[in-house]
């Protein structure tokens, strides 16, 4: 599957911002998705996952009842909703596909990644 990641972008402290995430390729219902971000000088590091359904979902405490993960398996597509944006949130974000049978949040476990699109969040 190949994935392509959209809708960074600059927005000030406290604004909203929605990723998509395009899948090509068939199958994509048949993998768990999730989101990782990279600020400059750190480790890639888990965001939020979602399940192939898209009844089960986890979230890094980091973000938790601010962002939402959700998919759209008709569309192929992946997405995040951010809402409350600090500046710590500055990153550039990558959606990934993993073919793990639950959920996971360890880089290692996805196999597929996008191109990454960068967040900046000014304060």
């Amino acid at each position: 599957v190949q994935l392509q990641a959209s809708g960074g972008g600059l927005v000030q402290a406290g604004g909203s911002l929605r990723l998509s995430c395009a899948a090509s390729g068939r199958s994509f219902s048949t993998y768990v998705m999730g989101w990782f971000r990279q600020a400059p000088g750190k480790e890639r590091e888990f965001v939020a996952a979602i399940s192939w359904s898209g009844d089960n979902t986890v979230y890094a405490d980091s973000v938790k009842g601010r962002f939402t993960v959700s998919r759209d398996n008709a569309k192929n597509t992946l997405y995040l909703q951010m809402n409350s944006l600090k500046p710590e949130d500055t990153a550039v974000y990558y959606c990934a596909a993993s073919t793990a049978q639950r959920i996971v949040v360890m880089v290692y476990m996805y196999t597929y990644w996008g191109q990454g699109t960068l967040v900046t969040v000014s304060s």
